[in-house]
C-alpha cells in the first residue's frame, strides 16, 4: 500500500478519535490539540525513519520514549492517557505501515473502534470512584465502609485509605462504589376537576354597608339682583 494513502487514513482516524469521540465526551480543547499534534509528529518521524534500515526498531524505541512523557502542567486522567496512547499508535501505524499493508489499516480501525466502545457513557456507567475526605478518623474498615455508604447513598465496592490524620480527626480515602439504579418515574395521577365552591352560610358573609342618604344639593350662591332703574322726567 502506498504511503500517501496511509497518511490520509491516519489523518482521518485521528480526526475521528479527537473530534468524533474525545471532544464530544470530555470537552477539553487543549488535549484535542495535543492529540492531533502528537499524532502528526509521530507520523512524520516514523515515516522518515521507515526509509532507513533501522526504522522499525527505532520507531518502537520512539514509542517507548514518548510513552514516559508526563505533562506536569495539568493532570491527566487514565481515560485521557488512553486517548494519548491511541493517538501515538495511529501515528506509528501510519508511518511504519507501508510494508504491512492492510494490517496497518486493520490496526487503526481496531484502535478507534475499541476507544469508541469502551469510552461510551453507557459502558459501566454505574461504577464510580472518587477521593473523599471524611471528617472523622476511622480506623475500622467496616465502620468506614458503612459511613461511606450512608454518605454516598451507594454500595461501596472498595476502599483505599490514603491518609489517616488523628490530630485533625480526618480520613482521606479513595472509594469505589456502584450507584443505585435510577428509580422509575412515578406515573402522574390525573388531577380531578376543580370542585365547585361550597355555599357559604349567610352568617359568615360580611354585613352589607348601609348606603348613606344623599345630601341635598346646596344651591349655588346667587348674586343679588340689581335694582331696576326708574326714569324720572322733569
Amino acid at each position: 500500500m502506498s504511503q500517501p494513502v496511509l497518511y490520509l487514513v491516519d489523518l482521518v482516524a485521528v480526526t475521528v478519535l479527537a473530534f468524533g469521540l474525545y471532544f464530544p465526551r470530555h470537552r477539553r480543547r487543549d488535549l484535542v490539540v495535543a492529540y492531533l499534534g502528537v499524532n502528526v509528529g509521530v507520523l512524520a518521524v516514523a515515516a522518515t525513519l521507515a526509509t532507513s534500515s533501522v526504522g522499525a526498531g527505532l520507531g518502537l524505541g520512539l514509542f517507548g520514549v514518548l510513552s514516559i512523557i508526563r505533562l506536569r502542567s495539568t493532570e491527566l486522567s487514565q481515560t485521557e492517557v488512553a486517548y494519548y496512547f491511541a493517538a501515538l499508535a495511529l501515528g506509528l501505524l501510519g508511518g511504519l505501515g507501508a510494508t504491512t499493508g492492510w494490517l496497518s489499516l486493520a490496526g487503526m480501525a481496531l484502535v478507534v473502534g475499541v476507544m469508541a466502545v469502551v469510552d461510551h457513557p453507557r459502558v459501566l456507567r454505574r461504577a464510580q470512584s472518587q477521593s473523599v475526605v471524611v471528617d472523622r478518623a476511622l480506623t475500622d474498615r467496616a465502620e468506614l465502609t458503612r459511613y461511606l455508604e450512608e454518605l454516598l447513598g451507594a454500595e461501596v465496592r472498595g476502599v483505599s485509605v490514603q491518609r489517616l490524620d488523628l490530630v485533625n480527626d480526618t480520613t482521606w480515602v479513595d472509594v469505589r462504589y456502584t450507584e443505585p439504579r435510577a428509580r422509575r418515574r412515578a406515573t402522574a395521577v390525573p388531577t380531578r376537576a376543580a370542585a365547585a365552591p361550597l355555599p357559604v352560610p349567610d352568617a359568615a358573609l360580611p354585613a352589607p354597608r348601609e348606603a348613606a342618604p344623599f345630601a341635598p344639593l346646596t344651591p349655588a350662591t346667587t348674586t343679588p339682583a340689581r335694582p331696576e332703574r326708574t326714569e324720572v322726567r322733569a
